[in-house]
């Protein structure tokens, strides 16, 4: 089968989303910053809501113990996570205009990198990492909506896995309780829960719905 043009797979997407929504995810830009468990489904579920920019920061490779739960392949061993997933992405969504960053965040370049675009997504797996990001962007960049995830780990049920509004630009996905440190690890399925509410909270504040 022939690929389907960029005007057929618009419109396809516009039949299903509605015409003003389907115009403002194509106009938006989001940045997911760390694509392992979360980010690596976050970014995927973006691509195909048919986002119309979408950019991917990693500075780490496919690991074995990743295929879990990441969404990486068997043949993706030892690629840089960014090269991989920029792969899946462009195969999922061939119009989409995706880049990548293989690079480690820090306070001093989260502003440069992160500044031009609508929506940030902390996808990170380190407690310490996670609030380095969230603080230098509320500090740095404060007019940014901010999508971070707390608590996806163990075996408890999925549905303690909400989305919560801390402030105007700033939402927290998870249980904020559980952690890979308690026991039990990530389950595959509890972290895509976690990163479907992360991605539909980008989608809301894409069509402006900034309630939780």
């Amino acid at each position: 089968m022939t690929m389907p043009t960029r005007e057929e797979m618009y419109r396809a997407l516009e039949e299903r989303h509605g015409k003003e929504l389907q115009r403002r995810l194509s106009a938006a830009s989001v940045v997911v910053c760390g694509i392992g468990g979360l980010g690596s489904n976050i970014a995927i579920h973006l691509a195909r809501a048919g986002v119309g920019r979408l950019r991917i920061i990693d500075f780490d490779r496919v690991d074995i113990s990743n295929l879990n739960r990441q969404q990486y392949f068997p043949e993706q061993l030892g690629m840089y996570k960014s090269d991989a997933l920029y792969d899946t992405l462009s195969r999922i969504a061939p119009y989409c205009d995706i880049s990548r960053n293989c690079v480690k965040l820090t306070e001093e370049n989260i502003p440069e990198l992160l500044n031009g675009e609508d929506i940030i997504c902390e996808a990170f797996d380190k407690a310490d990492q996670k609030e380095m990001l969230v603080n230098t962007v509320l500090e740095k960049l404060p007019d940014k909506f901010l999508v971070s995830g707390s608590g996806m780990a163990g075996l408890s049920s999925a549905n303690n896995i909400v989305t919560r509004k801390v402030t105007r630009h700033f939402y927290v996905c998870g249980d904020e309780v559980s952690d890979v440190a308690d026991g039990l690890g990530l389950i595959s399925a509890r972290v895509a829960v976690c990163a479907a509410h992360m991605a539909h909270m980008a989608i809301r504040i894409i069509a402006q719905e900034y309630d939780v």
